[in-house]
């Protein structure tokens, strides 16, 4: 009985480990794609890819590891975001107000940033080949 037991716990394990984590509150992702107002709310993780979010409040949202891909975040409210390692490839984030927000290790490739304000925003290693960034606080280089 033993035997079988115990390739039973390892096969369940390797499932859980394999398995994507979610944690967005489902009703705070609801409530985002319906309103476009959800500050403070709870969406690590979530797959926002291609979402129209122009205008959007989405001040001190916890987004960190969400997927916002092809997302159009013209003029939304980003103010004291978690964005920690959120993918932002190719997003739309023109007059976006990332003042204060946390964008420590997110992906901004090919994403267009014009205009956007990110006064006292976290930049460290984030990754904008490709991207469009003008009229930002963010710069490339220099000394």
């Amino acid at each position: 009985m033993k035997a079988t037991i115990l390739p039973a716990i390892a096969l369940v394990a390797t499932v859980s480990l394999a398995l994507p984590t979610r944690a967005e509150n489902p009703a705070h992702v609801r409530q985002l794609l319906e309103t476009r107002e959800c500050a403070g709310c709870d969406l690590a993780g979530a797959d926002l890819t291609g979402a129209h979010l122009i205008g959007a409040d989405l001040r001190n949202a916890n987004l960190q590891g969400a997927i916002l891909k092809n997302t159009n975040l013209e003029g939304a409210d980003l103010t004291g975001a978690n964005l920690k390692g959120a993918n932002l490839t190719e997003a739309f984030a023109t007059n976006a107000v990332l003042d204060d927000a946390n964008l420590a290790g997110a992906n901004l490739t090919n994403a267009r940033l014009i205009h956007a304000s990110t006064i006292g925003a976290t930049l460290t290693n984030i990754d904008i080949t490709g991207a469009q960034v003008f009229g930002s606080g963010i710069s490339i280089g220099g000394d």
